[in-house]
C-alpha cells in the first residue's frame, strides 16, 4: 500500500487519510502504475500517474466526466498502451489484453441471440478450451448460481432485466478466475434499489473471491460503501491523481451501520468538497 500519507483533520475528533499518488511501498505492488502519460496525437488526457495497489485490494477511481477514468482502466486491461511510463501487473508490463484481467461494462456487453448460459460458457471455453466438457458446464453453473441466475440460465439477454443482463457480465468475468476485475461504472444504469441489491452481492462475491478490483463509479456513495480506497482525479485535460482516500470502515461491511458513523459523513463530504469545489466542473460527476 502507499506509504506516505497526510491526514486533514475537518473535526477535531475525526482525521481523513489521504495518500500521495506518487509515493512507493517497500512491498513490490501487486499492480503498479508508474510515470503513465496518456496522448493523442498533441492532446494529453493524463499525465503523472502514479497509483500501486497491492493484491486483493478493492479500488475506486471518481471524478469529472473527460478525466480519463476510462482510459486509466483501459491501460490496465490492455485495451490501450501508455505514451509514457509503465503499468505493471507483478513486476511485468501490461502489453495486451489477457484472461488475467477481465472487464465489466456499464452496457452489460452481453450476445443477444445467446442464452444466458452460454454467454458465460463462451468465455469459459475461449480461456479453457482443453477443459472437459463436463468441467466447464459446472463451471458456468457454479458461477450463475453464485449471481443468482441459475433459474435465468436458458434465457436470453432480451428476456431479463438490466440489473439480470449486469449479474451476467459479472458471472462471465468471475467464471475465469481472473487476477484483476475491472468494473467501468457497472451499475450506472440501474435504478436505485437495484444498484444496492448488486452492490451488496459484489461485496459478497469479493470477500469470498478476493480477487483485486479497480472500479469507476460517480457515485461517492457506493465508493465509500465498496472500497478500501478511492483515487480521486483532477480534470482534463492532463488529468492526474488528485488525492487517494483511505475507507476506514472494518470487513464485513453492513451500509446501515456505515451511514450511522459520523466518519461516513466526514468522507462523503471531503469527497464532494474535492469535486465541486477544488475541482469544479460544468458537467455533473
Amino acid at each position: 500500500m502507499i506509504s506516505q500519507s497526510s491526514t486533514v483533520q475537518n473535526n477535531p475528533s475525526e482525521a481523513i487519510v489521504l495518500q500521495k499518488s506518487n509515493a512507493t511501498s517497500s512491498q513490490l505492488p501487486f499492480l503498479s502504475l508508474e510515470n503513465v502519460v496518456k496522448q493523442y496525437g498533441s492532446y494529453t488526457v493524463l499525465q503523472n500517474i502514479n497509483l500501486t495497489v497491492q493484491q486483493g485490494e478493492f479500488i475506486c477511481l471518481i471524478g469529472h466526466s473527460g478525466c480519463g477514468k476510462s482510459t486509466l482502466l483501459n491501460m490496465v486491461s490492455g485495451f490501450q498502451q501508455p505514451t509514457a511510463g509503465s503499468v505493471l501487473l507483478e513486476g511485468r508490463p501490461i502489453q495486451g489484453p489477457g484472461p488475467d484481467r477481465m472487464v465489466v461494462f456499464q452496457n452489460y456487453a452481453l450476445l443477444p441471440w445467446r442464452t444466458v448460459f452460454d454467454n458465460v460458457y463462451l468465455a469459459v471455453n475461449a480461456v479453457y478450451p482443453h477443459k472437459p466438457l463436463k468441467e466447464k458446464r459446472a463451471i458456468v453453473r457454479d458461477h450463475l448460481a453464485l449471481v443468482g441466475l441459475s433459474d435465468a440460465a436458458d434465457k436470453k439477454p432480451p428476456q431479463i432485466s438490466g440489473g439480470m443482463k449486469q449479474r451476467v457480465s459479472i458471472a462471465r468475468a468471475l467464471a475465469i478466475r481472473p487476477q484483476v476485475l475491472i468494473l467501468d461504472e457497472p451499475f450506472g444504469a440501474l435504478d436505485a434499489i437495484t444498484k444496492e441489491e448488486l452492490q451488496e452481492e459484489l461485496l459478497t462475491i469479493w470477500n469470498e473471491h478476493r480477487c483485486t478490483v479497480l472500479m469507476i463509479t460517480h457515485d461517492i456513495d457506493e465508493a465509500l460503501f465498496l472500497a478500501d480506497r478511492l483515487v480521486m482525479m483532477t480534470n482534463g485535460p492532463a488529468a492526474t491523481i488528485g488525492e487517494i482516500m483511505q475507507i476506514p470502515f472494518e470487513r464485513p461491511r453492513d451500509r446501515v451501520q456505515i451511514m450511522e458513523d459520523p466518519k461516513y459523513y466526514q468522507l462523503r463530504n471531503y469527497a464532494l468538497e474535492f469535486l465541486y469545489d477544488r475541482f469544479a466542473h460544468d458537467d455533473v460527476a
